[in-house]
């Protein structure tokens, strides 16, 4: 069986969508903590469950690419391997394709539509989409920041 260990020359390209809820919720714990060993994660679970259910777990989310673990002692403590920004631009990607035909706007435009987005994130997100265009073309001029109302 071929692991996909992420490695500089091998990243991982797991669909996040394929993850079960499991191993969100401890992929969610290890962001949070930063590192964790399997007895912290299996703490912090809301439910009981085995610590060799938590291993098991947090070897195939480390399979996945998602975390990676160094040893203290004899014991493994899993770290994240990719941020939680990056997992879900991967997971948005995903849905753009399968429910936008690919148009980013047309998502962006659904949460706005939606109001999953507020006044304060709208305008956060028009700045980063600002300077992003600014550091694209070094001719722009630079954008002003907004006044609060």
């Amino acid at each position: 069986m071929t692991r996909n260990i992420p490695s500089p020359h091998n990243p991982p390209v797991h669909d996040p969508s394929d993850l079960g809820e499991l191993e969100r919720e401890l992929l969610s714990i290890v962001w949070r903590l930063g590192t964790v060993s399997a007895e912290q994660a299996r703490e912090e679970l809301a439910r009981p469950l085995k610590d060799s259910t938590i291993r098991t777990v947090l070897r195939r989310l480390e399979e996945k690419g998602y975390v990676a673990h160094s040893l203290e002692n004899r014991t493994f403590i899993y770290r994240p391997a990719e941020s939680r920004q990056r997992v879900a631009a991967r997971a948005a990607k995903r849905i753009v394709d399968w429910f936008c035909e690919g148009s980013v706007e047309a998502l962006l435009v659904g949460l706005v539509d939606q109001k999953v987005l507020d006044r304060g994130e709208l305008a956060r997100l028009a700045r980063r989409i600002a300077e992003a265009q600014n550091q694209s073309d070094p001719a722009r001029k630079p954008v002003q920041k907004e006044e609060k109302q």
